[in-house]
């Protein structure tokens, strides 16, 4: 009886050290990897920038290639930049969480389905001279499954998209996972985004006509991950939005 309580404590004891042991090298490893795991994110996500924008070029260095891109702080209310806080280090999504940065939107406003919204905004600018050649605005909205977070790409008129791509959902493939679709993604460029109503560019079910300046085609299959994007563009692009910035743009305010 001895012989086998000593059996499962030697186990048990056993177990625990190595449970632990594997504790403090996962930890250990964490912490460690965290830096590389922080410049990995960094290089990803401005490699969806430039992408967004047509502007990526797999053969050269995303650092190299980002260099011609500049972040800027703007206040969604306004559209004026924000030269307050540090762009670089600002994080919209966080800011989304906190009370000193967010407002809680109404349902009938909240038509992307996000809830909470920073009053302040990144944008990323592609400038010449003084002269903005690119505007790179970061949008999100709920699809079927998952919040979709992505990036239009505007020209420098501020109503001619020149990209759109999303880097984070979890859509169904092969079905609103066709967001990813080079196919598809190639029809935005060039489309326009307001007529003289506001906010024209649309998503159409069964297929946009090719020379429908503001329609692009839904996904097929995937009706509510389409109703989810033509609405998350609709909220992003509207007073809500980015319009007053891009009203700045237009004006040369800014």
């Amino acid at each position: 009886m001895s012989s086998n309580n000593e059996s499962v404590k030697k186990t048990v004891t056993v177990a625990l050290v190595l449970c632990l042991v594997c504790s403090v090298v996962v930890s250990a490893a964490a912490v460690v990897l965290r830096p590389v795991q922080a410049v990995n994110e960094k290089a990803n996500m401005q490699m969806n920038i430039l992408a967004a924008a047509g502007m990526y070029d797999p053969t050269q260095s995303i650092q190299s290639q980002f260099q011609q891109i500049s972040s800027r702080l703007v206040d969604l209310e306004t559209g004026a930049f924000v030269a307050e806080l540090d762009a670089e280090a600002f994080d919209q999504r966080r800011a989304a969480k906190d009370p000193e940065f967010a407002r809680v939107l109404s349902s009938a406003e909240d038509i992307a389905s996000i809830k909470r919204q920073s009053r302040i905004a990144k944008v990323y600018l592609v400038e010449t001279e003084g002269q903005i050649d690119k505007i790179i605005l970061p949008i999100h909205g709920y699809g079927l499954w998952s919040t979709l977070y992505g990036f239009m790409a505007l020209e420098g008129d501020g109503n001619t998209v020149a990209g759109l791509g999303f880097y984070e959902h979890a859509e169904t493939p092969g079905l609103g996972g066709e967001v990813d679709n080079p196919n598809w993604k190639s029809q935005w460029p060039g489309k326009q985004v307001y007529d003289a109503d506001g906010v024209a560019i649309r998503l159409v079910k069964g297929g946009a006509d090719r020379s429908d300046a503001y329609g692009v085609d839904a996904l097929s299959g995937a009706t509510l991950t389409s109703r989810g994007v033509d609405n998350l563009l609709k909220f992003w692009l509207s007073d809500s939005g980015f319009k007053p910035f891009l009203d700045n743009v237009k004006q040369g305010r800014i």
